[in-house]
């Protein structure tokens, strides 16, 4: 089974719970971005407070846990860790109302095989969620988003929220750090397109 299996097995599941989900972690940097290896599925999903107990109780009777008490770690964290039946690394984030409910509605529909497909996040929110992340690896995958679109996006959507997420970080400026993203892919954009002509 590939990680493309373990995504359908996931997103067939949420679809029976009727939960809402966007796929934001390397599988979406493959479709919006330079494509790179991942081990994992990394989704968003949306469930109402009150029924997060109880969601979470029926993911892990379809799921095998990869930690101990993951019930309590998600309730705690936000994140349950579980594997496919395969033993694929699937990693599922709780959103919360706001902006993740814009996310999702922003979400894309993308079908890596005939008839079946999955939801991903949008471009321009893979971008927020990079920068607000701020790994290495992330400002990487942030500048091959910016050049698979040649540049091509919301970039007001993007600061927009970035300024709404700077009120809440201190550790680093996630404003400049997407700027910084936008200054190298535009050089590299230049480098291409003088090499072309």
């Amino acid at each position: 089974m590939n990680i493309f299996d373990a995504a359908f097995e996931i997103a067939a599941f949420l679809k029976k719970q009727k939960a809402p989900y966007a796929i934001i972690g390397g599988l979406a940097v493959q479709f919006h971005g330079e494509p790179r290896f991942t081990h994992d599925v990394d989704l968003m999903v949306l469930v109402p407070p009150k029924a997060l107990a109880e969601f979470l109780d029926r993911t892990i009777a379809a799921f095998r846990p990869r930690i101990k008490d993951a019930k309590a770690f998600a309730l705690k964290n936000r994140v349950l860790l579980v594997s496919s039946q395969a033993g694929v690394p699937i990693d599922i984030s709780f959103g919360i109302p706001g902006y993740e409910e814009e996310v999702l509605r922003r979400s894309v529909r993308y079908a890596p095989r005939k008839g079946r497909t999955l939801r991903l996040i949008g471009a321009e929110d893979l971008i927020i969620h990079k920068c607000v992340a701020g790994r290495g690896r992330d400002l990487e995958d942030v500048e091959g988003i910016l050049i698979h679109y040649r540049l091509k996006l919301d970039l007001t959507y993007i600061r927009k929220w970035l300024g709404e997420f700077a009120l809440l970080i201190d550790e680093y400026d996630v404003l400049a750090y997407f700027e910084s993203a936008m200054k190298n892919a535009r050089a590299r954009l230049t480098r291409q397109d003088a090499f072309r002509s």
